[in-house]
């Protein structure tokens, strides 16, 4: 049966063995859709002056109006007081409605114009346009500017709807061609209630004749217009910020863009363009040459990455390039590379260092990168997990057990951290066919993560292993309790049915269903075939056999297919197939049991 062991979506399993070294894929930062664009837009617009409800930091507490007052109790103002200490308690518990009616109330008998000030942020925030209108008269009776009136008038016709007085309160905020301005404009149409109007206004206000000389400004505008559905807008402006700028991150904007486009020459002719004219800007090497890996061109890829600056992302970029070409030469330069860079650059890659160890077979090097990585950081958890399973490679089982069980006391408030620290454990017990144990680890698990359909999942894995069918069956069907749409789970208790001969209608209706949901999976093209195999379709049995052996090279797959071609009369066939398996996992049991059984 299959492994499930999971790691993070930007490490890619790659074929080096029984250590299953995971390395860095590539860079994802370089062919960014908006999502996550969209995560510096709104920074960016929130530093701004975008009215939101306050953090409940006591830095943030220390700047809000309350912090800046003193007032008598048992006067007019005292009672103001008591209103906004209120207030604060009721945005505390999110209580934004009781805030905006005692910030309104405490603005009506307190000359502090700050207060109405935030009033008026509060009943905008909540929508409460009458409340907003009323709140604006007495803010400008204490002395509002008018910058900060038509900011709030502008914000206010947006929730009424009142698209020509938007853009003229707008208009009149952006006169100076102030770049904060600019921004405090973006912020206010990225929070309003109606995103087609803001759509429009953006583009009526927003001409790029207006715009002022500050690349940002043009960039943030253009991420809002896509934000906001305007995408012929979003491109027009950062093909503009592109003429105008030929800066990095008007370029790095426009080349998502054309991505999320789908025209990846036009982001690859973009990203060369920008590496030639800021060829030490490492966030443009870094989508360059995630582009030029993808279509296969590692060594130039490799070769924008090692010119200029290197940090952390372009050592990762470069290791996980070298890598996905299979480029041990590459690899080993790295390495070495790598060793000799500064003393901080060493430390700061510590857990790089060990991956590249692992790769290059150096496994006590690895080890010891391994432990330079800070606990606490990034990748102190998974140094750890590599650890445990290089110790248990050197016999050192004891120890990477001990590992193991410290990593799920130290993770414990971690669900996810934690699932992963028991699957270590586990799968480890697993790998040394210690299938009890194994289970026994699993069990663990679920006790401090009851019904975690992983853990179960996990488990009913192992239950097949060790030859438990029917506690393995009952977990997959526990699994499909929780989702019936579950496929992996349909698969696995498709093929247990199908490897133990048992209704097997039910196992074709459960893998029919889930070669529909994904017919290029391996792991299922298996399974269909095995199932075929076990009612004495051969000839489809192989075919499907033969696909998912020639998509991945799996030993499991392997075996089955080799007993198909056996029983096929393909002898020779099957015996070259059992030696890759041979090759791939020389101790695998489920070849091993197939060659005594067809070899009697």
């Amino acid at each position: 049966m299959r492994s499930v062991w999971t790691q993070p979506d930007e490490y890619k399993k790659l074929d080096t063995g029984p250590s299953h070294v995971q390395v860095l894929a590539g860079m994802k930062t370089s062919c960014l859709h908006f999502s996550a664009f969209g995560l510096v837009l709104a920074a960016a617009l929130l530093a701004a002056g975008c009215a939101q409800v306050p953090a409940r930091s006591a830095q943030a507490a220390s700047q809000q109006p309350l912090a800046r007052i003193d007032l008598p109790a048992g006067s007019a103002n005292g009672k103001a007081s008591a209103l906004l200490i209120a207030a604060e308690f009721a945005l505390q518990d999110n209580d934004t409605a009781k805030a905006t009616t005692d910030y309104a109330e405490a603005a009506q008998i307190s000359s502090d114009p700050a207060i109405a000030k935030r009033a008026v942020q509060l009943a905008l925030m909540t929508r409460n346009a009458d409340a907003a209108q009323r709140l604006l008269g007495r803010w400008q009776a204490l002395g509002a500017s008018p910058h900060d009136l038509e900011l709030a008038r502008g914000q206010l016709a947006m929730l009424q709807g009142d698209r020509a007085d938007a853009e003229h309160q707008f208009d009149l905020l952006l006169a100076s061609g102030n770049a904060e301005d600019w921004k405090t404009f973006a912020a206010a149409l990225l929070t309003a209630r109606d995103s087609a109007l803001a759509g429009r206004v953006l583009e009526d206000v927003a001409k790029p004749d207006r715009l002022p000389a500050d690349e940002g400004v043009w960039v943030v505008l253009s991420q809002l217009g896509e934000h906001l559905g305007r995408h012929a807008f979003a491109r027009q402006l950062a093909d503009a910020a592109v003429k105008r700028f030929d800066g990095a991150d008007s370029i790095r904007w426009a080349a998502s863009l054309e991505l999320e486009n789908g025209d990846r020459a036009g982001a690859q002719a973009l990203y060369a363009k920008g590496v030639a004219a800021h060829p030490r800007n490492p966030d443009l090497r870094l989508g360059y040459a995630s582009l030029l890996g993808e279509a296969g061109k590692y060594d130039q890829a490799l070769q924008v990455l090692a010119r200029g600056p290197q940090t952390s992302a372009t050592w990762s970029a470069r290791v996980g390039i070298a890598a996905r070409a299979r480029n041990a030469g590459a690899l080993r330069r790295l390495y070495a590379e790598l060793q000799r860079a500064p003393a901080r650059q060493r430390d700061d890659n510590a857990f790089l260092l060990g991956q590249l160890a692992e790769l290059l077979h150096h496994d006590d090097q690895a080890l010891t990168w391994y432990g330079r990585v800070d606990p606490d950081g990034q990748h102190g958890f998974e140094a750890q997990v590599r650890s445990a399973v290089l110790l248990d490679k050197a016999g050192k089982s004891a120890q990477a057990h001990a590992l193991a069980t410290q990593l799920q006391q130290d993770y414990a408030d971690d669900p996810d951290s934690l699932r992963t620290a028991y699957e270590l454990d586990a799968q480890m017990y697993s790998q040394d066919g210690q299938h009890a144990k194994a289970i026994a680890a699993y069990d663990r698990g679920l006790q401090a993560l009851p019904g975690d359909p992983v853990l179960i999942y996990d488990r009913g894995i192992e239950e097949a292993n060790a030859g438990n069918t029917d506690a393995a069956l009952a977990d997959f069907r526990k699994v499909l309790a929780q989702n019936p749409d579950n496929v992996d789970a349909m698969n696995a208790l498709g093929f247990t049915l199908a490897d133990a001969d048992r209704d097997l209608p039910e196992a074709a209706k459960l893998l029919r269903k889930a070669l529909a949901a994904k017919p290029d999976t391996a792991a299922i093209m298996d399974s269909w075939g095995w199932l075929q195999y076990r009612l004495g379709n051969l000839d489809e049995a192989e075919a499907y056999l033969r696909r998912a052996w020639g998509r991945q090279q799996d030993p499991d797959i392997g075996v089955h297919l080799g007993e198909v071609l056996w029983k096929l009369g393909q002898h020779q066939h099957a015996q070259e197939v059992f030696a890759k398996v041979r090759k791939l996992d020389p101790h695998n049991q489920a070849l091993l049991k197939a060659e005594r059984k067809l070899n009697p």
